[in-house]
């Protein structure tokens, strides 16, 4: 915890900015056509942004997800796609480029780092070097300079749930914690966003009772 030069300086920030040495946590799932993030279409993103309450617990407090078009010249590998069931040329799923998609998270991600007092943000993610390796490459095709998460930390959901609950699996992870996880509706980024952010706050929060982590 920073050493702020008296209490006042403490009671007039945002707890977050000082939780996570000023990283705001902003969980990430992406849905993807394959597992090279330099060769295969990115087809969903999700991000919820999380807050803090005055007591320290951690909250979903935001979810934005997009549908993502395929960019040029992108791999489609189709057990990816069987896996998922997304059909990337359907006009239905109303999908944007990466450049639209991106800039609409991290425009929101930006809005909450500054409102939360925090530095910048931190990917949170179930196997988070994935969904960063994908969320950077897309980041680079689109030549967007202002990225707002940490060029190579993360907080991988996995590791702590293997910690706090003996589960690695998200929805087995979320048994165990007591969060409703419907398998049907799993496989898409928003879904999978929500469940992991819920996971990674009840395992902050948890930690914070245990006296660990003081308010």
């Amino acid at each position: 915890m920073p050493n702020y030069s008296n209490d006042d300086d403490l009671a007039n920030k945002n707890p977050m900015s000082y939780r996570f040495r000023g990283f705001l946590p902003v969980v990430i799932d992406v849905e993807t056509a394959g597992f090279n993030a330099k060769t295969d279409a990115l087809l969903e993103i999700a991000a919820v942004i999380t807050g803090m309450d005055k007591k320290g617990n951690l909250y979903p407090k935001e979810t934005i997800s997009c549908n993502v078009e395929p960019f040029k010249g992108a791999n489609l590998e189709k057990s990816a796609l069987d896996f998922t069931g997304i059909d990337p040329t359907c006009p239905l799923r109303n999908a944007k480029t990466e450049l639209v998609a991106l800039e609409r998270i991290f425009k929101a991600v930006r809005h909450e780092v500054k409102e939360q007092d925090c530095t910048r943000a931190v990917l949170v993610g179930h196997n988070a070097t994935f969904d960063h390796n994908f969320v950077f490459a897309a980041a680079e095709r689109a030549e967007i300079k202002r990225n707002p998460f940490h060029p190579f930390s993360t907080f991988d959901t996995v590791t702590l749930a293997g910690l706090a609950y003996g589960q690695t699996v998200l929805a087995k992870a979320c048994a165990v914690a007591g969060i409703e996880f419907n398998g049907k509706a799993a496989h898409t980024a928003r879904y999978d966003t929500e469940k992991t952010a819920e996971l990674f706050c009840k395992i902050v929060n948890r930690y914070r009772e245990t006296g660990a982590w003081p308010c």
